[in-house]
């Protein structure tokens, strides 16, 4: 026979993924270089400190802090309702 064993063809040759894995943990590292500079410019170019109106009293606060915190409450909100949608669809 042409090569083939009893049980089909041989298998593939198994690619090793060294070249890939390189190619992505080199973007994942530029990106966190990005970040952290962006990160960085954004806390020293926002020193002021604001009045911050909340319910119930006012507060103040560095504006870097009050727009982190503004952030972190978004990305909080964001991430709660894609656990509802995803709790819907499973429950369906």
């Amino acid at each position: 026979m042409s090569g083939t064993g009893p049980d089909g063809p041989p298998p593939a040759p198994k690619q090793s993924g060294g070249a890939g894995r390189t190619i992505g943990r080199t973007l994942a590292l530029a990106l966190l270089v990005f970040v952290t500079v962006v990160l960085v410019l954004f806390v020293v170019f926002n020193t002021q400190t604001v009045d911050v109106s909340l319910v119930f009293t006012d507060v103040r606060a560095s504006l870097v802090v009050a727009l982190l915190v503004a952030a972190a409450l978004g990305g909080l909100l964001v991430w709660l309702a894609g656990l509802v949608l995803r709790a819907r669809r499973r429950s369906r």
